[in-house]
């Protein structure tokens, strides 16, 4: 499931920088994730670090994008190989 950024959204900053896909960009308003690029951290860390730092706690599984934590994993395998392409 990828997370989803609600309107509660205070545009702090926080949770960009800490987003290892670089899943998280501010949109037109509040920030937003891409749902391609999030894996909920699968991969890299045990929870999603954005909703770690989150201080309003806006930032929900996203019920429109339902994946498994094995779906997940293969997210992130799939863009660690285009990322091992792009830096070769």
């Amino acid at each position: 499931m990828a997370l989803m950024i609600t309107d509660e959204c205070i545009n702090c900053d926080v949770c960009e920088p800490e987003c290892p896909n670089a899943a998280i960009s501010q949109g037109p308003e509040i920030y937003v994730i891409d749902a391609v690029k999030c894996t909920e951290c699968v991969g890299h860390f045990d929870q999603p670090q954005c909703r770690e730092v989150c201080p309003v706690d806006c930032i929900p599984v996203n019920p429109d994008r339902v994946e498994t934590r094995d779906e997940l994993m293969r997210k992130y395998e799939g863009l660690m190989a285009v990322k091992r392409v792009e830096a070769a």
